[in-house]
């Protein structure tokens, strides 16, 4: 069966934005095509704060993406975390709940953390709580979180979906025995975004 591969990263605000759109796509395509998520790793592991250049510049983001989509932020965040350019540990969170067989699970309760809870998810003690709520196995997960091959791992697949062309967040990709077709995101539309993928996976 051809691949539909998503590509997007946990921590990125216009993932959460094509949400929506991109679950009406996948429910349309469902049996249709093999539909493969693809962590793209936003940013590498950072003690460090957030320049409040680049925190203004995020925020921005997510009112543009309010404005434009109608998407729901919790602008609190800003305020009540000490935000680091760091997606790396809620990428291998998802590596390690997709372990459990969770990997949706864990990426909506991410996300949901993230955008509406104000909860900081470049910190592990907030993805070991979240593996925790969704009753997971809170050992295997906190060390498979934190271990080197899950790190590994996680280099290999951006190395990946770096490798089909999935250098911004959210992208799309059709492999058939072809090759792969870039298919361009339409926010606001999933019907465009359902026929050109039909139509790569019938090339």
């Amino acid at each position: 069966m051809n691949k539909l591969y998503y590509v997007y990263d946990p921590m990125c605000s216009w993932c959460w934005g094509f949400k929506p759109t991109w679950e009406k796509i996948e429910q349309a395509l469902s049996g249709d095509i093999e539909i493969v998520y693809l962590l793209g790793g936003l940013a590498p592991d950072s003690d460090q704060p957030m320049p409040i250049a680049m925190q203004k510049q995020i925020a921005a983001y997510w009112h543009k993406i309010e404005t434009l989509l109608g998407t729901e932020f919790n602008h609190e965040f800003w305020t009540l975390n000490t935000p680091r350019r760091a997606t790396y540990p809620a990428c291998r969170a998802i590596l390690a709940a997709r372990a459990q067989q969770a990997e949706i699970l864990m990426l909506n309760a991410i996300q949901k953390a993230y955008y509406l809870q104000a909860r900081n998810p470049s910190d592990n003690p907030v993805l070991i709580d979240l593996a925790d709520t969704l009753g997971l196995d809170k050992t295997k997960f906190s060390t498979d979180l934190q271990h080197d091959t899950t790190q590994e791992a996680l280099l290999a697949e951006i190395q990946f979906a770096r490798s089909i062309g999935g250098n911004s967040f959210p992208s799309l990709f059709v492999q058939t025995a072809t090759g792969i077709t870039p298919i361009p995101i339409d926010y606001q539309n999933a019907g465009t975004c359902i026929e050109q993928i039909k139509q790569a996976n019938t090339n």
